[in-house]
């Protein structure tokens, strides 16, 4: 959005910057940090949050920050806040509740404790802007739904490839043709690849093994690729998606859709495997009118009746700003589920797993997610990935099977189960269900 470089650059010269305070402190967040304190004039970033601060000071300390406040209670974040000092604190509830935040950065990829902060900041009345695709793939819907109701935009950010698409479509409705495809590109896809195999890759661009693994694996542009269907309505073709390998460049795709079958879906999200230019986002559109296809074939996107749109990068933090500076000005959410789950992230085995064993985290050794439509998953009781790890096996399962509610006991005490059972009162869907709790009906503690 153009519009954000003068709304920031007047909000620079009044001396009333976006404040922003960012949960996490990992890979991306460092780099979030220096774009905002280096490149982005009329916003700071007034604290940062991480389970160890040492962290959170080596995010600021990479951005240049030296002056700053380790603070442990809500008094000395806002005495640290009203001095003009950025905070370190290695709780998110404190930053989320402080009056000197505009909006709230959650940048961790964790779905129980990022679900902790977001909650807390939308019930303090703060915008929130999520790089966390996991989240917002296991209960966005119903934190759209607590946001609207606190009067505060709660919205995916732009920059990773869940907004990018959403830019793209936006683009192509304004011009009047008809989304009907978004995609993602992926240089890689092996569901059996773990921390091990990653190690050497995640060393040397300084990421964890685990998230890059969930790369790897296909459990990130699952989660990816759902946020986009929940935000347009789109679904997908069968469990997993297409997933196509198709070494060629992106525009001769549009061979493998009809255009009829999409509109029937009301259209899908999928990827490429190999597809060039790599690493991009996609989107097939039509148009049913003759004198506008005419033009677009004048402008060199073909004869349809699908017409390529592409963006060939996704520049990740370089972006994060324009997306809060658009919660915060001008009340807009780059992408935002529009309604109840249409594509989940279901937990798929990625070895023979044993009765007993106690499943582990996103990227990890023992699963892998797939999209499969929120239809299917309720038929099915499937388990959303996003609430696997800490799940206990009750009987074993095999290699590429889908693990199901029925398979697994629950942690007790966790709010993503209780906010998993409000989205889906709040929708009329059953949901799945811990043991003893009827499916669909909330825990006590988060009943209307």
């Amino acid at each position: 959005m153009i519009l954000v470089d003068t709304a920031l650059k007047r909000r620079e010269e009044e001396g009333r910057p976006v404040r922003v305070a960012m949960v996490g402190a990992g890979f991306m967040a460092k780099g979030v940090a220096n774009q905002i304190v280096n490149a982005t004039p009329g916003m700071r970033l007034v604290g940062i949050a991480n389970r160890t601060p040492k962290h959170a000071e080596d995010a600021y300390e990479y951005a240049g920050v030296t002056d700053r406040v380790n603070a442990s209670t809500a008094a000395e974040v806002a005495r640290a806040l009203e001095s003009g000092k950025p905070v370190v604190t290695d709780d998110p509830l404190l930053l989320a509740r402080a009056d000197g935040v505009d909006v709230v950065l959650e940048a961790t990829g964790a779905v129980e404790y990022g679900a902790r902060a977001v909650v807390e900041a939308i019930d303090s009345g703060k915008h929130v802007v999520l790089l966390n695709a996991e989240l917002d793939g296991t209960v966005g819907p119903i934190l759209k739904v607590m946001a609207d109701e606190a009067g505060v935009v709660y919205s995916v950010s732009d920059g990773d490839q869940p907004g990018v698409q959403a830019n793209l479509i936006r683009f192509v409705k304004g011009i009047g043709l008809e989304p009907l495809v978004a995609g993602n590109v992926k240089g890689l896809h092996d569901p059996y690849r773990n921390p091990t195999t990653q190690k050497a890759f995640a060393e040397r661009w300084g990421q964890r093994p685990s998230m890059v693994t969930s790369f790897a694996d296909g459990t990130k542009i699952s989660f990816e690729q759902a946020n986009v269907a929940n935000a347009f309505g789109f679904t997908i073709e069968r469990r997993g998606m297409m997933g196509r390998e198709h070494r060629e460049h992106v525009d001769t795709a549009v061979r493998y859709y009809d255009v009829d079958k999409l509109r029937e879906l009301g259209g899908v999200v999928d990827y490429l495997v190999g597809a060039l230019p790599s690493p991009g986002v996609f989107v097939f559109a039509t148009h049913d009118d003759p004198k506008q296809r005419h033009y677009l074939s004048l402008y060199k996107l073909g004869e349809g009746p699908l017409y390529s749109f592409y963006t060939p990068y996704h520049l990740c933090h370089f972006e994060v700003p324009n997306s809060l500076a658009r919660a915060v000005l001008f009340g807009d959410a780059a992408l935002a589920p529009s309604g109840p789950m249409r594509v989940e992230v279901v937990t798929t085995a990625k070895r023979d797993l044993q009765a007993g064993e106690v499943l582990d985290g996103l990227g990890e050794y023992m699963t892998y997610g797939q999209c499969e439509t929120a239809a299917e998953t309720e038929r099915l009781n499937l388990l959303p990935i996003g609430l696997a790890e800490g799940c206990r096996l009750k009987r074993a399962v095999a290699k590429d099977q889908v693990i199901t509610y029925d398979d697994v006991e629950l942690p007790q005490g966790r709010l993503i189960d209780e906010l998993r059972a409000r989205q889906a009162r709040h929708f009329g869907q059953a949901g799945g269900s811990a043991p003893g709790q009827a499916r669909g009906a909330a825990p006590a503690e988060v009943r209307a």
